[in-house]
């Protein structure tokens, strides 16, 4: 973990300069991975962001309830326990329709998300630039779009995606 651990103190101080970054919004991450949600979130302070997080779709949602007014971005892993991330963003998009949601995913290839080119999506791994950047887009540009079908199922497989 030391080489890691010195690439990611290198990459923050890098992206930590970076002005435009440095916005301040409220990013809920949802991710059961412990290893995963620290060094993401402490990427995200870095630049930063405010960071809720949470191991599972019962506690994003919790977070979500308790913040909503100031969650600017919902950043979820695809595959959780119980509830899976495209499940939560629907049910928080029910109450909130505009909710920035970015989907990261170690699965794309199988998921059938690269070919498709999926802009929502995050693929794991990803470098600490990747994440900031999608990040940045997702709050900028309007994130993760359900179709009428995904919202009605839960973000069920529709059209060929998970």
């Amino acid at each position: 973990m030391g080489a890691q651990s010195e690439v990611l103190e290198d990459t923050i101080a890098q992206n930590h300069t970076n002005e435009e970054q440095l916005r301040g919004e409220t990013i809920l991450f949802v991710e059961d991975e412990v290893f995963v949600r620290e060094v993401t979130c402490e990427v995200l302070r870095s630049a930063g962001y405010r960071v809720l997080t949470a191991k599972d779709a019962i506690e994003g949602a919790q977070a979500y309830e308790q913040n909503c007014g100031e969650v600017a971005l919902l950043l979820t892993d695809v595959i959780l326990p119980g509830e899976t991330g495209r499940m939560l963003a629907a049910r928080l998009r029910r109450d909130n329709p505009g909710l920035k949601v970015l989907l990261v995913t170690g699965y794309a290839e199988q998921m059938e998300l690269r070919e498709e080119g999926c802009a929502e999506t995050l693929v794991k791994p990803f470098s600490a630039g990747a994440l900031l950047r999608r990040v940045r887009e997702a709050i900028d540009c309007g994130g993760f779009q359900a179709t009428s079908e995904e919202r009605e199922n839960g973000f069920k497989r529709a059209g060929g995606r998970v």
